[in-house]
């Protein structure tokens, strides 16, 4: 590539150069639509980019040289439980690390249905701490819930329905982005669906989705295909598009069972229904033990009324056996790696604890639960990895033109530190399962049109500079399931909203990111 000072232009009577702030020169472009790699340079000037293409001799004051490596949109993760990070009171935590290092620029928040209804005190809240990535909200079905009707298994009069409506019109308003559910699990899995659609349709007649972790992912209560339905008929009478979090066919009774699955969103596609999905790259989910073995009535009012039933000899009978029976849908004891930090088991399956205890298995897991937080509000040490996936589903899923990436991040999962470089390495690299431009666009565009965040998840000029130039060659997970808070590695430069956020794989100590609150619908005040 020639060079040119600008002496050496104004000599020869040239024009001046354009100007920007910042230069990503000759990298791989792939844009985050469907279109092929280009080689040339990305300018940015403030936040925003103002140009993508063939080098034209622009100066900067910043030039990073991307010449070899990967130039693409900040990825956007669609499904995240960050609030250990951007809500720590370390401003170094706060920075986010874990999804920085795997060139994510944007998250997903207030999934499984535990968003505020206090979106924008929220987001007011998490902009004046200082947060390393953006944040997109959601107000959460589980919080309205709580507030209103507490954790008790019963519909709502009509005035308590009132109220949660209220609340989530309130949020939308607010700047979220739609509604999201968790249908699994207690108390929003005492909700009935027309409760649901009700409470839903506030979102819906704003322009916002419902955001679906549906009511069974296997066959724990009316089964995957029954729940599939019930979603989408929740968003079609809501009026919103459905999406399906973490898509998955879990447990050892529904292994192949992927196709009829895909066929039921299809169908529904094809009447007219918006329906997508998100999907991690991992054959263990992240769940409890608890959320994993213990029936849904058990829990009925919190976690201080299930350990009063395990006292209950005739309660915990019938409890007991419903475990057994939910430990061999998730593929026994063997299939739960125990994950939560700092205790005694962990890094150790549920079968190696009972063996140490000399316990049967089910009386190891209700041992694990007996130990409750500091808050007796919760077990302290509960968290697993459950292996009950199945490779051919999770290859089916991640093939569809409506699926995009999401990590599920939580703590004690690796998937929290290593989800896209995971994707990439294993289903790219590997096991070509999808292409580069596959990997790019379910981690950028497709994942923004989705979700309707405006100027993001593109590179050209106008869009907001979230930006991500990654090694080819050495973007890899360090995370695994004994380690799963080894940051990734590979990641050369972070832009997000045109600050360097993370240079060769640290932070910069620059929290850019922003809350992006969805402009206000019509009929709010």
């Amino acid at each position: 590539m020639r060079r040119f000072s600008v002496l050496a232009l104004l000599a020869v009577g040239a024009a001046s150069p354009p100007a920007a702030d910042v230069i990503i020169r000759g990298g791989t472009i792939y844009s985050g639509a469907d279109a092929s790699a280009v080689v040339g340079d990305v300018e940015i000037a403030g936040d925003r980019i103002v140009y993508v293409g063939p080098t034209r001799g622009t100066m900067a004051r910043q030039v990073v040289d991307a010449k070899g490596k990967i130039v693409a949109p900040g990825f956007i993760d669609a499904h995240t439980h960050p609030d250990s990070y951007i809500r720590s009171d370390d401003a170094g935590v706060r920075l986010n690390l874990p999804w920085l290092a795997q060139g994510v620029s944007t998250i997903v928040i207030g999934v499984d249905g535990y968003g505020t209804p206090d979106v924008g005190a929220d987001a007011r809240k998490l902009e004046a701490s200082g947060i390393g990535t953006n944040v997109v909200p959601f107000v959460g079905f589980g919080a309205v819930r709580q507030r209103v009707l507490g954790k008790a298994d019963r519909a709502p009069t009509a005035a308590e329905l009132g109220e949660e409506k209220r609340l989530v019109a309130k949020g939308m308003c607010e700047g979220a982005y739609g509604l999201s559910a968790g249908l699994f699990y207690p108390p929003q899995s005492f909700a009935k669906t027309d409760e649901v659609a009700a409470v839903a349709a506030e979102a819906g007649k704003r322009g916002g989705m419902y955001d679906s972790h549906q009511r069974d992912e296997s066959n724990y209560s009316i089964g995957l295909i029954a729940s599939t339905k019930e979603a989408i008929e929740i968003g079609r009478k809501a009026g919103a598009p459905v999406h399906f979090a973490h898509l998955k066919a879990l447990g050892v009774d529904l292994h192949g069972k992927a196709p009829d699955l895909i066929r039921t969103i299809a169908d529904a596609r094809a009447s007219g229904v918006d329906v997508t999905a998100d999907q991690y790259p991992w054959l263990a989910s992240g769940s409890s033990v608890d959320a994993s073995l213990v029936p849904g009535w058990a829990v009925d009012g919190g976690y201080k009324a299930m350990i009063a039933r395990f006292d209950d000899p005739a309660a915990m009978a019938k409890i007991r056996g419903e475990m057994r029976e939910n430990l061999r849908r998730r593929g026994g004891a063997e299939s739960l790696l125990l994950i939560a930090q700092g205790q005694p088991w962990t890094g150790r399956t549920l079968t190696q604890m009972a063996a140490t205890w000399k316990l049967d298995p089910i009386d190891a897991a209700i041992r694990i639960l007996r130990v409750p937080n500091k808050a007796g509000t919760d077990p302290a040490g509960a968290a697993v990895a459950s292996f009950n996936m199945a490779g051919g589903d999770v290859d089916l899923i991640m093939k569809q033109p409506w699926v995009v990436t999401s990590s599920d991040g939580s703590n004690g999962h690796p998937r929290q530190y290593a989800t896209f470089p995971k994707l990439y390495q294993d289903y790219v690299r590997k096991r070509p399962v999808i292409t580069m431009g596959e990997f790019i666009r379910r981690s950028t565009g497709r994942t923004a049109d989705m979700y309707r965040i405006k100027d993001r998840g593109y590179l050209k000029a106008g869009a907001f500079a979230d930006v991500v130039v990654f090694d080819p060659e050495g973007y890899a997970p360090h995370a695994d399931y004994i380690r799963p808070r080894e940051p990734s590695v590979g990641v050369t430069a972070l832009f997000v909203n045109g600050n360097l956020a993370l240079k060769d794989g640290a932070t910069t100590g620059v929290a850019a990111g922003r809350a992006l609150l969805r402009p206000k619908p019509a009929g709010c005040q």
